[in-house]
């Protein structure tokens, strides 16, 4: 495709006078208004050194208000970021509504520098591209624009630029050994090119090539894509007539027509006394000593909690990490989004807490309240929390694929032991706290969660991230069952 690109066009000086005092006013209309109606916008560039990504922002950037937008410059990773999946970085810097984050290189580093330099191949870039269309596409459903320009330029425009920097000792060291060795690959890079724009061209996040051998032509082109792209994105929301109106909350399904996947728990396991405290501390020595393999091996590891109120999650935490290293791992309690969160992909906020490789984070809740919470009492629209379902198997797998290991517990309990742990809450004064009247309120609608659990469990339960449901009525026995079932999967991935 590239080849046939007309690297020859170009705006007259006077031309682009005219029409580049228009475009300002034009793009500083249209942020503001973006900003107005909560849209994200997600600007990505992309080119050969040299070709002008710098002086392009700039162009873009000057008719706008500087408090609505972040420029990030992409540079290799650092050790931090290097211990993450490496969308990480940028899911973190992803853009709340109503303001843009334009991206000086990107995501795509992955799929053409780190190819080139044959860091990245065969399955391992397959799943790059997969993981790259699934983020943008995530983005996308939530509301984000997203404009993605590749800046072109011939091998021997690249050449004369190089020159004309190194010519100034205030440029020269713009041109590095990486840039004189990437411009002798010219070829090689522009086939990566040509792949990247087949397999990441999508209906969500289209690829603009932008002709950049003129600087005028091209700040004009990606000027006018952007203001092309926010009119049409703020007439479709102000073409909607009234704001959303919330689903009303799911029914639940006649009993015959239920899944039977809780229904077959066996509740009654248990442990004695004096079996709980051997299989505990054994299960709590051996962790700790994992504790150590997985940082000196750098496994990352993440522990998912879920469960009924009063099914045992906290204590279930505390007996897990009480002989660990506090400098391991942590532990992030979930709570209803705050108002920075909201602002975000529901995602975002998880992301921020993901752990470093050789490290443990342990949730206590989790994403999972979208397709269950966030579902039964109508917080989300169903098109929302029937999408998360795909979205949370996308996030794990990428995560699984950096090398994670990702465990989900559901913490499972009857009804009638719920209400025996509720009323015992009730009457010892230390733990009165842990009972509130939102409490009372979900037990009135165990039918329409444990629906949602149901196909929770049924539809996330991956190969690569499966579901374990623990039998809670008996904390012991729960406790154990999270100590052994972590201690063996961690030894099972230490030993591949």
């Amino acid at each position: 495709m590239l080849e046939n690109i007309d690297l020859s066009r170009e705006i007259p000086k006077e031309q682009y006078k005219l029409a580049k005092d228009e475009m300002s006013i034009r793009l500083g209309v249209l942020q503001r208004r973006a900003k107005e109606l909560g849209i994200p916008v997600v600007i990505v560039f992309e080119g050969l050194s040299a070709a002008g990504k710098g002086t392009l922002i700039n162009e873009l950037i000057l008719p706008l208000d500087p408090r609505g937008f972040t420029v990030h410059s992409s540079l290799p990773p650092n050790e931090e970021e290097a211990l993450r999946p490496f969308l990480w970085r940028f899911w973190t810097r992803t853009p709340a509504r109503g303001r843009m984050a334009i991206f000086d290189r990107s995501w795509y580093r992955r799929v053409l520098t780190d190819r080139v330099g044959g860091d990245v191949k065969g399955k391992a870039l397959q799943q790059a591209f997969e993981d790259i269309r699934s983020f943008e596409r995530q983005l996308a459903d939530d509301g984000a624009v997203i404009l993605k320009f590749w800046l072109h330029i011939s091998k021997k425009e690249q050449k004369r630029r190089f020159g004309k920097l190194r010519k100034n000792a205030a440029t020269a060291w713009r041109v590095t050994k990486e840039d004189v060795k990437a411009h002798k690959q010219y070829d090689e890079y522009i086939a990566a090119v040509e792949d990247m724009l087949a397999e990441t061209d999508t209906d969500v996040a289209r690829w603009t090539v932008v002709e950049s051998t003129d600087r005028r032509f091209a700040a004009m082109k990606t000027c006018s894509a952007v203001a092309n792209a926010l009119e049409k994105r703020i007439a479709a929301e102000e073409a909607k007539a009234s704001p959303a109106v919330p689903a009303d909350p799911p029914k639940a399904l006649p009993p015959d027509l239920r899944s039977s996947i809780l229904d077959q728990v066996d509740l009654s396991v248990a442990l004695e006394r004096e079996e709980y405290r051997e299989r505990l501390k054994a299960g709590q020595e051996r962790l700790r000593e994992l504790e150590h393999e997985i940082y000196e091996r750098r496994v990352p590891v993440v522990l998912v909690y879920q469960g009924w109120d009063a099914a045992g999650k906290g204590g279930n935490i505390r007996r897990l990490t009480q002989e660990l290293d506090p400098r391991g791992y942590n532990v992030v309690p979930v709570g209803a989004p705050n108002d920075i969160e909201k602002a975000h992909h529901y995602l975002w906020r998880f992301w921020n807490d993901f752990p470093k490789a050789g490290h443990i984070a342990i949730f206590d809740r989790s994403w999972y309240g979208r397709v269950m919470v966030e579902r039964v009492e109508g917080f989300c629209t169903e098109a929302e929390w029937r999408r998360a379902y795909r979205e949370i198997n996308e996030m794990e797998h990428h995560m699984t694929n950096f090398g994670t290991v990702l465990l989900k517990f559901w913490l499972h309990i009857d009804k009638d032991e719920q209400l025996r742990r509720f009323e015992a809450r009730q009457q010892i004064p230390h733990k009165q706290w842990k009972i509130t009247d939102e409490d009372w309120r979900n037990r009135e609608k165990w039918d329409l969660f444990k629906a949602a659990v149901e196909e929770m469990l049924f539809r996330t339960s991956t190969p690569y991230a499966p579901w374990t449901i623990v039998e809670s009525n008996c904390k012991w026995y729960a406790r154990v069952k999270v100590l052994e079932t972590v201690c063996a999967a961690i030894e099972e991935r230490i030993a591949h």
